[in-house]
């Protein structure tokens, strides 16, 4: 291995070595001892963004399909902070919430070093292999409390139709191959720019399979039946990394695959992928209207979230490349920190999931019910919060590229997304009625989480500038 190569897989590494501390530690813990698993996540955590930050001014290849460019350190810093925001937010609550506290952050740390590869290759293979990677971490940490059905029914719907769409993605990199003779993107973008005037329809066929794949792991409609079943059966903690992180990682190496290597075929995926925005946006807002259980509500705020995002993919100009990452960004810390409000206030034996168990909270508890307003208001677009400013460049991007119907109707299903977001609110602060059973008080760490991603919403939301600039440069020259 050379200098090179360590240096290219150096955050993964170090992620992967915070994973087998945390392993190592629980092994060789005594009966009753309590070990410091989130310090050993977060060391690892911290050491990846550490190294991640220091090769920005560099440029390598290591193993000749894990780069090091501007959009892979962005993915890497992006994906690190989520898992140490959601380790912040899991002190003390994952441990009322009866879960196996070791196992929860190895796995979360597995996942995310696949979240990182699947952002830094450039090999449709390896991407594929990050994939999996990510996604059995997660399959397990769906269903890691034992004794809940709810959540064996989730992981397994989870692992069927991750399974299916695995196979598609699979297909998809076969026939790209046998038509390329590669998998490397670079090598395939080239073949496909030397045939885009004559498309071969299996290289059309290997770019449908490739998008069905995509589709699946982002929530896109159609392929977005498994997203309520996992997120509601899911514990509430995982439920908000993996509507995260997982969507952070697809969508990098979407963009990755479709912005760069499959561009020249852009005439042929753009309208399938217009129509596929138009749909999960409208789905994900009418549907969500319709929920009574928070997490479901949530989860198809996520789907609708996931259509916007498609949008800037399917602008594809400069504007909606550094969007699409200013997004994700801003749709990571909003979400992840209303999923830890939601923990929080959950307990085994009243999991806090309906939208009657907030009537009251603006009275007991004003400072978590204040935290969960601003962050629904973000996920809703409200200004001077970062989620207006993510959907305002958005939107602009498409403007900008004559896509006018695909932007009225991000604004209308944002309009419409707004009902069932302040339902919460008007329950929190309008509704007077006590609400059986105790609500747990808040551990002071994951308060200061959720203190973190409040300040992170605000900022973000009126100084956009700074992180806009760096997702800027994280594009420019790569697509």
């Amino acid at each position: 291995m050379t200098q090179t190569d360590f240096a290219a897989i150096a955050p993964m590494l170090i992620v992967t070595l915070g994973a087998c501390a945390v392993l190592l530690a629980e092994a060789f813990r005594a009966k009753d001892e309590r070990m410091p698993f989130e310090l050993l996540g977060l060391i690892g955590l911290g050491g990846a963004i550490a190294a991640s930050l220091l090769q920005w001014h560099q440029e390598k290849v290591g193993f000749g399909v894990i780069v090091i460019d501007h959009f892979s350190i962005f993915f890497n810093v992006t994906i690190a902070s989520i898992g140490v925001l959601t380790i912040l937010l899991s002190v003390g609550v994952a441990e009322r919430d009866q879960l196996p506290v070791a196992e929860y952050y190895a796995l979360m740390l597995f996942s995310i070093a696949g979240m990182m590869l699947m952002g830094s290759t450039r090999d449709l293979l390896v991407i594929f292999i990050a994939l999996e990677i990510l996604s059995l971490g997660v399959y397990v940490l769906t269903g890691i409390r034992r004794n809940s059905e709810a959540g064996a029914e989730a992981a397994f719907k989870y692992f069927v139709l991750g399974a299916f769409s695995s196979a598609f993605f699979l297909y998809g990199i076969a026939l790209a191959y046998a038509v390329s003779g590669t998998t490397k993107l670079d090598e395939l973008g080239m073949q496909v720019a030397g045939s885009a005037l004559n498309p071969n329809l299996i290289l059309i066929l290997a770019m449908v399979l490739l998008l069905v794949g995509f589709a699946f792991k982002v929530s896109a409609v159609p392929f977005h039946m498994w997203t309520p079943d996992a997120y509601q059966g899911a514990p509430t903690l995982v439920t908000g990394f993996m509507s995260t992180g997982v969507k952070a990682a697809a969508f990098a190496a979407f963009a990755r695959v479709f912005l760069s290597a499959l561009e020249p075929l852009r005439v042929d995926w753009l309208p399938i992928l217009a129509v596929i925005a138009g749909l999960t946006m409208i789905a994900g807002t009418v549907i969500g209207v319709a929920q009574t259980s928070v997490k479901r509500m949530l989860a198809y705020s996520s789907i609708a979230h996931a259509g916007y995002i498609l949008v800037g993919i399917v602008a594809a100009n400069s504007a909606g490349k550094a969007a699409i990452l200013f997004y994700l960004v801003a749709y990571a810390v909003t979400n992840l920190a209303a999923f830890g409000v939601l923990a929080a206030l959950s307990t085994p034996d009243r999991p806090h999931d309906d939208v009657r168990d907030f009537a009251g909270l603006g009275n007991e508890r004003p400072g978590l019910a204040g935290l969960l307003t601003v962050f629904l208001l973000s996920l809703g677009g409200f200004p001077p919060t970062v989620g207006f400013v993510a959907k305002w460049y958005i939107f602009k991007a498409a403007v900008d590229q004559n896509l006018i119907s695909l932007a009225v109707l991000g604004v209308l299903t944002s309009v419409v997304s707004v009902f069932f977001y302040l339902r919460i609110v008007v329950m929190m602060y309008m509704v007077d009625e006590k609400v059986p059973g105790h609500r747990p008080a808040v551990p002071a760490v994951a308060m200061a989480g959720m203190l973190i991603a409040l300040v992170a919403v605000f900022y973000l939301g009126m100084f956009p500038g700074s992180v806009l600039r760096v997702a800027a440069d994280s594009v420019a020259g790569i697509f």
